[in-house]
């Protein structure tokens, strides 16, 4: 089959995605955040996990490692995993954004601050939920409770009629989780 055959008509039905990685890296007992710059369009201030949208060429693996390359430094991490895949539906008819979730484990804590932010380190256990971006105090602690020989979790976020994000997570083989958050 040929790169033309691949089905990319336009169709009303569904929409194309935006394909993004989402990394928590952990050490210890600890979870490496990014706090973003104050200047950032998106998320300024608050903490997120590693990542970013996966660039042309690039598998999801060598996104993920690019990324935390690029916003932490850290140039080696250890069992990085598959956790989870989200489609996000932020209102666009054509287009969407695919996440996929991972964890790595990092040897050290050494970190730099990038362009996009300052990396923080925090007890999983005492995570600072107020200043987290709107969907990590829900994906967070159900990523980093997921059993290492778990498969992974599906999602799927949307935004209701007054934009309050819906969180929907589903085990592959339960069932399913849905959160509002306000």
């Amino acid at each position: 089959m040929g790169a033309k055959d691949q089905g990319l008509t336009p169709s009303k039905n569904r929409y194309h995605v935006v394909p993004r990685t989402l990394i928590f890296i952990t050490h210890e007992n600890a979870v490496l955040l990014l706090r973003g710059s104050p200047d950032k369009r998106i998320w300024p201030g608050l903490y997120n996990g590693i990542g970013g949208h996966i660039e042309r060429g690039e598998t999801i693996r060598t996104s993920a490692l690019r990324e935390i390359r690029e916003e932490v430094g850290l140039t080696e991490v250890k069992d990085l995993k598959l956790r989870g895949i989200i489609t996000i539906d932020a209102g666009d008819p054509s287009t969407g954004i695919l996440l996929f979730v991972m964890t790595a484990v990092s040897p050290t804590r050494e970190v730099s601050p990038s362009h996009e932010g300052i990396p923080e380190w925090f007890d999983k256990n005492a995570l600072p939920t107020d200043k987290l971006v709107e969907d990590l105090p829900i994906l967070l602690p159900y990523v980093l409770a997921t059993p290492d020989q778990a498969p992974p979790f599906f999602g799927h976020y949307h935004y209701d009629d007054q934009d309050k994000l819906i969180i929907t997570l589903s085990e592959a083989q339960s069932d399913q989780l849905t959160a509002y958050h306000s």
